[in-house]
């Protein structure tokens, strides 16, 4: 599905260590504004126990997992919206991504400098929301002056529609609030995402705590997370820093290392949970000897709907599916052991597929 979440924030909070933690790259993170330039891409597994059980029960030759790109880019800075610093081009590859991922500082320290002077995750985070706010009212203005002279003189819909959604959004910019706080029915929904405006976009908040704060909550982190709730956003703590140390280790390395630090699971992982969680995506599987394969859908997604994420000729000529759920399998130990049992499932075009369930299609060529 191509899915991206783009990871932005002031310079120096720790977005391009996250990035190296993320991809196991080696992008350049240095101690000054703007070290990163271009948007580094990198597609990142998402983790699933289930599916390595399901690989280990029908012995596959190989194990895909789903993926989500992470895209790294340019620090932000006040004024972005108008330009300053890489503000232009950071706005330009912000668009392209389906959820924001905010990295925000909330440790201190002497040897790293934060661009605003001082420790404020608030006050950082309200910057570069202004700096969203601010480019999508231009963007929001820009497009109500080509669609409102033709508005006063036409009777169509479509027209009509757009006029209205614009100045339902240029409303809520104005007060200095974000679209995604907004509610938009299905037709405004489908509207708006051509529109390609920045703060409709979900927001997920990283609070980079030091490698000695990532068991406990410092005061900043505290601040974070009530901010958060309000908001109704998600936050992950992390030491991006620790993160980094981690995927250079091997799996037992890496065990005995969280063991260590007494940490019960990768902050790595919880981000990545956390992205798939925000962007409403689930996950179901295929299996057999040649491979067992996670497939990322939609919350809501019907079976054909799923079957063409695998190819589209799925979708067009889709019969009907044998489905079943993995905690099943895992009971049962076999296909057959679950058909005996009754588990099996036929299920129709009307059939709305669940998080966990294993599909086999079948379609008309």
């Amino acid at each position: 599905m191509g899915l991206q979440v783009g990871i932005v924030g002031l310079p120096n909070v720790g977005k391009s260590t996250l990035f190296n933690a993320i991809t196991n790259s080696k992008v350049e993170a240095a101690n000054y504004p703007f070290a990163t330039i271009e948007p580094n891409v990198g597609v990142v597994e998402v983790p699933d126990k289930r599916l390595d059980k399901l690989a280990a029960i029908f012995n596959s030759k190989k194990t895909i997992y789903t993926t989500i790109e992470f895209v790294d880019i340019a620090g932000l800075i006040a004024g972005a919206s108008k330009g300053e610093g890489l503000g232009n081009a950071f706005l330009a590859n912000i668009r392209e991504t389906d959820a924001i991922c905010e990295v925000v500082r909330c440790f201190e320290s002497k040897d790293i400098t934060h661009v605003e002077g001082s420790v404020d995750p608030i006050r950082d985070i309200e910057i570069i929301e202004l700096e969203l706010i601010l480019a999508d009212e231009a963007s929001v203005k820009k497009r109500l002056a080509k669609v409102e002279p033709k508005f006063k003189s036409s009777k169509d819909k479509t027209i009509i529609a757009e006029y209205n959604l614009l100045k339902k959004c240029e409303e809520q910019l104005s007060e200095g609030k974000l679209l995604n706080k907004l509610e938009f029915d299905e037709e405004e929904m489908i509207l708006i995402k051509s529109f390609q405006l920045l703060t409709t976009k979900k927001i997920i908040y990283v609070a980079n705590v030091a490698e000695d704060e990532v068991t406990k909550d410092n005061d900043h982190v505290l601040k974070l997370r009530e901010y958060a709730a309000q908001n109704n956003c998600e936050v992950v703590k992390i030491s991006a820093r620790i993160e980094e140390e981690l995927s250079e280790l091997d799996p037992e390395e890496k065990e005995v290392f969280l063991q260590d630090a007494g940490i019960e699971e990768p902050g790595l992982e919880v981000l990545i949970n956390a992205a798939y969680k925000t962007l409403g995506l689930k996950t179901y599987f295929t299996c057999g000897p040649q491979e067992a394969r996670g497939w990322q859908f939609k919350d809501g997604y019907t079976a054909p709907q799923c079957a063409g994420i695998i190819h589209t000729d799925f979708e067009k000529g889709f019969i009907k599916a044998d489905v079943y759920r993995c905690e099943d399998m895992f009971e049962y130990g076999s296909e057959q052991q679950l058909k005996n049992a009754g588990k099996v499932r036929l299920e129709g075009k009307g059939y709305v597929v669940q998080d966990g369930d294993v599909c086999f299609f079948k379609f008309n060529n």
